[in-house]
């Protein structure tokens, strides 16, 4: 059994933040949200420029780098809002002062760095959380529960497209992007989530091939690839993803075809139900025209949602939804799929007994 420092009753939670740059805002403003149960009380950076603006938006205390804040922030936890590459040291780092830790996607690029950070937090008797907001998405969160009630029977067959553009600018913005150490290619970064989705929605993946290609952008790793899956429930599918989308986001969907339903989520990110059809009626059917949404972020509207459940942990109320373990599962799918692309062979899983 795991011990954890004792719930946080008392006051607010103190949250504090490192990597000032694209996804913050969306923490600052979920924890924003949360303002009668939480705070933001230190962000660093870096770039001082980066530091100094996050604090002047929320008033948080700036400091120049993770060690600084952790040498004197109160901090109980620690948002990972760094480049990819980065998270590995620096979750363990936060695990060994003592707080708890929350690392944005992917947790790590390689699979022995996502097992050291688990680790260090069960050593340090800490909380991990990985961010998985997409997972809070209303129209989600009903297929997950058409799935759990068995309605579609026998699944048959599951797609994902990520129809996606990131043009040269993106990746010429920074140095660590499109690149093995610190980012990872379009399957690893921007499509994260929705091979999440794989394991979360569907169940454990038996096995899988991928092919990769780096077609247009000039970085290390891919702008397109598909993936061609086996689950153990016998389910077949594929996963198809580019960056390459002209000339703006296009699809982020997932498809489910089994013996007694058929769905389809789709819009620019998973936001819409375009196809809900069940053999057998359920409540649940009343909900699915309030479930889609507009969007024009690809980032969806679930931060809030997910920093609701990482209140409720530290306040022991709840149980966390996307654990370090439960990140590991889309971690190992990933790099199964970079193994197989690599090698050009048939990946099974799980990667070790």
């Amino acid at each position: 059994m795991r011990y954890f420092p004792p719930a946080v009753l008392d006051r607010r939670i103190r949250f504090a933040l490192v990597g000032c740059g694209r996804i913050a805002a969306n923490h600052f403003a979920a924890i924003d949200k949360h303002s009668e149960r939480c705070e933001l009380v230190g962000v660093a950076d870096v770039d001082q420029r980066c530091a100094a603006e996050a604090a002047r938006t929320t008033g948080a205390r700036p400091y120049a780098s993770l060690a600084e804040m952790l040498a004197k922030c109160d901090a109980d936890a620690v948002i990972v809002a760094t480049p990819s590459g980065l998270h590995p040291e620096q979750a363990i780092e936060i695990a060994r002062a003592g707080r708890h830790v929350i690392t944005e996607k992917p947790m790590a690029t390689r699979w022995d760095d996502g097992k050291r950070m688990v680790s260090a937090c069960d050593a340090a008797g800490v909380r991990m959380f990985v961010v998985k907001q997409n997972r809070r998405n209303a129209t989600l969160q009903l297929l997950k529960r058409a799935v759990e009630k068995k309605r579609f029977g026998r699944i048959y067959m599951v797609n994902l497209n990520v129809f996606w553009t990131r043009p040269d600018s993106y990746y010429s913005s920074a140095k660590w992007r499109g690149t093995w150490e610190f980012d990872g290619g379009a399957f690893m970064n921007q499509a994260s989530h929705y091979v999440d989705l794989l394991d979360w929605i569907v169940g454990p993946i038996e096995s899988l091939q991928a092919y990769t290609a780096t077609l247009a952008r000039d970085i290390e790793v891919e702008d397109t690839g598909v993936i061609s899956l086996r689950w153990r429930n016998g389910a077949l599918g594929s996963m198809n993803v580019t960056m390459l989308t002209w000339p703006r986001n296009l699809e982020g969907s997932i498809t489910i075809l089994g013996e007694k339903g058929t769905v389809r989520i789709g819009g620019v990110a998973v936001n819409e139900v375009q196809e809900w059809r069940f053999a057998e009626p359920d409540a649940d059917d009343e909900m699915v025209r309030e479930a889609s949404y507009e969007t024009t972020s690809v980032y969806g509207y679930g931060h809030p949602l997910y920093y609701d459940n990482v209140i409720k942990v530290l306040r022991g109320e709840a149980e966390p939804e996307t654990d370090g373990r439960e990140g590991l599962k889309s971690l190992e799918v990933l790099v199964a799929a970079y193994m197989s692309a690599r090698d050009g062979r048939r990946v099974a899983l799980p990667l070790e007994y």
